[in-house]
């Protein structure tokens, strides 16, 4: 079976995608208050590897730039912020509508992984990034959701 990956249209794809989603949280009202303080010169490039070895690809991310710890405590010791975690899942829908992907079936497993990413893994630590265990493996998503293992 074709990987998410492989079906969206590989790193050219997630490097696109990741484009159009920053572009459209960096001028989100909401989302846009994480970015106003700067973000690594390379966050589009790191985010495509990031869903690109998620999603059934090379392991881009991990090779590079670091494991799941890394990219998790980025986001950790933020406190709750619900709303914006819906924001950026509804920009990252509409990045989808940006590059193209008008698949049901693409569209709806790129939505779940984000959704879910967004809403667990990202949001898991908002107390303190130091509760972050050392070690995590970047979860892998597939077309039946998360993958065990």
């Amino acid at each position: 079976m074709q990987t998410v990956y492989e079906a969206a249209g590989g790193t050219d794809f997630f490097a696109a995608l990741a484009r159009a989603w920053h572009a459209r949280v960096v001028e989100d009202e909401v989302v846009g208050h994480a970015f106003r303080h700067g973000v690594h010169p390379a966050h589009v490039q790191r985010l495509s590897a990031y869903w690109s070895e998620a999603l059934g690809g090379p392991p881009l991310y991990s090779g590079s730039y670091g494991d799941e710890t890394s990219v998790v405590r980025m986001h950790s010791g933020n406190g709750p912020h619900e709303e914006m975690n819906l924001r950026a899942i509804g920009c990252f829908d509409q990045a989808l509508t940006d590059v193209g992907v008008v698949d049901e079936p693409l569209a709806k497993v790129l939505h779940d992984y984000f959704a879910w990413a967004t809403t667990n893994t990202m949001a898991r630590y908002e107390r303190s990034a130091d509760d972050v265990p050392a070690g995590l493996r970047i979860p892998k998503w597939s077309w039946g959701g998360l993958m065990e293992g």
